[in-house]
């Protein structure tokens, strides 16, 4: 796998094919006129990655690392999964990829074994616009000895990087940031934030899980040490992977029977896991590089170069997602959380955080829902979050999360209906008042 730092490949852009792309996937086409806008929830899946789990669980459902065919066969297939999600995300070598439950359960086994390597370096870095999982798994090394240091979101709705200096010295163990907000749908430059944390000698983890379907993902750019994906966002089955740099991996401490070795991926990949899944993800991402061809002038790109060009399409055409919700949200006079300036909205993706004074989230998400449009209410596992942006756990707010399948003449009908919703609220209110 290239260590080149920067990918730029020449690209035969055309009008980005939703229509066909709406296609291949079979719970689109199952559910008629139902929206969906809750993808930060879960992403749905092409074919051929259901095809690809339902062809593991017929021909391999058994235990790897045996010495017969169908046992074979899911070494076979975790080893093509490791190579493919290597790709993915720009690894040094496969064998610094590892396959497991979910991102927080990797987030847990990283924190363990750092938590056993702290010494003078103590302090780790933790942001309060970030998912749950990445602050209060690095909180409870506190009872380790680490101190908790907070890079704090501007009223923005952005990390800005120049308040990361000063956080950072010769204490510092560890950055733990997300790449894009899961709530409010802010991108941070992290390759800005790996640079700063090694010059102070510390090191990066990176939760992705967010940013997975929105863009591509380069560890070698970012100069980052760990990151954590789900599959669930990423067109993919319920998994998730963590990447690590392999020799901060063959120092990481980790919980493993004595048999097994003490070497990536094995020492990480300790018990037995969804393998199907895991070959639903390597589906999920063949299906990125079929799209990114789309977009190739020529042929005999590479792999990488494939999934380079998917990416640049869907962050292009989700852009334009974004200006049409966030236009349509502003007319009906939403406050919106994070990047909401039309010239700025390429530092985010189209995840959007909102609320509508004179109605709750849960009133607006329950009458979308009887309209058959799918959405999420609530806190978004984000406490720290909600306090921040003056918001109750109880009450939270509104997500809308689009992805490349969706179209603009979905954010029309979600436009229509949420007027609808709104109009039939005040008629309520003053109803209400003049009795």
């Amino acid at each position: 796998m290239s260590a080149t730092q920067t990918e730029s490949i020449a690209t035969g852009r055309n009008d980005f094919p939703v229509d066909e792309i709406r296609a291949l996937f079979p719970a689109i086409q199952k559910a008629g006129d139902f929206i969906f806008l809750e993808n930060a929830g879960g992403s749905q899946v092409p074919q051929t990655v259901v095809d690809a789990v339902a062809n593991h669980l017929i021909d391999f459902n058994v235990q790897r690392m045996a010495k017969y065919q169908h046992s074979q066969g899911v070494d076979r297939n975790l080893d093509e999964a490791r190579e493919s999600v290597g790709l993915l995300v720009n690894a040094y070598r496969p064998e610094e990829i590892s396959f497991g439950l979910n991102a927080t359960s990797f987030i847990r086994l990283v924190s363990l074994g750092i938590a056993k390597m702290l010494g003078e370096r103590d302090e780790i870095v933790v942001t309060d616009m970030d998912h749950d999982a990445n602050i209060a798994t690095w909180m409870a090394l506190e009872a380790d000895g680490a101190k908790i240091v907070w890079w704090r979101m501007h009223e923005d709705g952005t990390l800005h990087t120049e308040d990361l200096e000063p956080l950072l010295n010769s204490n510092t163990r560890l950055v733990a940031c997300t790449v894009t907000a899961h709530s409010i749908g802010t991108i941070v430059d992290v390759k800005t934030v790996g640079r700063m944390a090694h010059a102070a000698g510390a090191e990066v983890f990176l939760d992705c899980v967010h940013y997975g379907p929105h863009g591509l993902i380069d560890v070698q750019a970012w100069d980052c040490d760990y990151l954590v994906c789900s599959g669930y966002k990423n067109f993919s089955p319920h998994m998730g992977f963590l990447w690590g740099r392999y020799d901060a991996l063959v120092k990481l401490p980790t919980f493993k029977e004595d048999f097994i070795p003490d070497v990536p991926p094995y020492k990480i990949e300790v018990g037995t896991f969804t393998y199907e899944n895991v070959a639903g993800m390597n589906a999920a991402v063949h299906y990125l590089e079929s799209l990114g061809r789309r977009f190739l002038a020529g042929e005999g790109h590479s792999r990488r170069q494939a999934l380079v060009a998917a990416m640049a399409a869907i962050r292009d055409y989700e852009h334009g997602l974004s200006r049409e919700m966030i236009a349509v949200l502003k007319r009906h006079g939403a406050v919106i959380y994070g990047i909401s300036d039309e010239d700025k909205l390429t530092g985010r993706v189209p995840t959007i955080c909102f609320t509508i004074p004179g109605i709750t989230p849960q009133e607006v998400a329950a009458e979308m829902g009887k309209r058959r449009i799918g959405i999420r209410d609530g806190h978004m596992f984000a406490p720290r979050l909600m306090k921040r942006l003056g918001l109750t756990m109880e009450t939270g707010a509104i997500r809308v999360s689009l992805v490349h399948y969706n179209k603009v003449e979905e954010i029309s009908r979600f436009d229509k209906e949420l007027g609808d919703i709104l109009e039939k609220a005040r008629q309520t209110q003053n109803v209400k008042r003049s009795a």
